[in-house]
């Protein structure tokens, strides 16, 4: 299993996926590789694999990635071997990954993949949300909203579709997908029980 969480910038993915991986500690953040320079505490490796946009094009180019996009003039990537990787330790890799990439992983993983989009409560909401932030100027959150319609438009694609009007909740139905899905048929390689 592969859990996919995408949505728009200000649905709260973040506080989600914490809150989700502190109550299932089956789970492991898979860490995503960017061009784009560190913020603030960021460290090479834990919160992302930063690389020049050279050696994201040679990884590229040899295939390692499961997905890419471009987002906001930086590259953003997958790799394999770091699902790879989460998968021999025994963990269920948890993707973040803006709807770009979501649309690429869905057909590649199939029924693996766990998807799941994440909803703000209404647009207001985002748009507080996004302002709260006091990171971005009003050019900027324009942006991000109309990219939030966008992003929204992919939806179809995703499996699974959840609002965040609650954090406490929303960690507790995305709790209740990861279990539904454990109990779906063809996760079993055959009855529990034979005829």
């Amino acid at each position: 299993m592969i859990v996919l969480i995408s949505g728009p910038s200000g649905a709260g993915k973040s506080s989600v996926i914490t809150g989700l991986m502190a109550a299932d500690p089956r789970l492991a953040f898979s860490v995503s590789t960017t061009t784009r320079p560190p913020r603030g505490e960021e460290k090479d490796g834990v919160d992302y694999d930063f690389v020049r946009r050279t050696e994201f094009d040679r990884l590229c180019k040899d295939g390692a990635f499961v997905e890419w996009a471009e987002v906001h003039g930086q590259r953003y990537a997958t790799r394999q071997v770091r699902l790879d990787e989460l998968e021999a330790a025994g963990r269920i890799p948890l993707l973040d990954i803006d709807v770009q990439g979501g649309v690429q992983v869905i057909p590649r993983f199939g029924d693996d993949l766990v998807s799941v989009f994440l909803f703000p409560p209404s647009w207001d909401e985002l748009e507080r949300r996004l302002r709260g932030r006091g990171t971005d100027d009003d050019a900027t959150v324009a942006r991000r909203l109309a990219g939030a319609r966008t992003e929204v438009a992919e939806a179809g694609h995703y499996r699974y579709w959840v609002v965040n009007d609650d954090l406490e909740r929303t960690v507790a139905r995305l709790r209740a997908i990861l279990v539904a899905e454990e109990c779906r048929r063809e996760v079993w390689r055959r009855p529990p029980l034979a005829p």
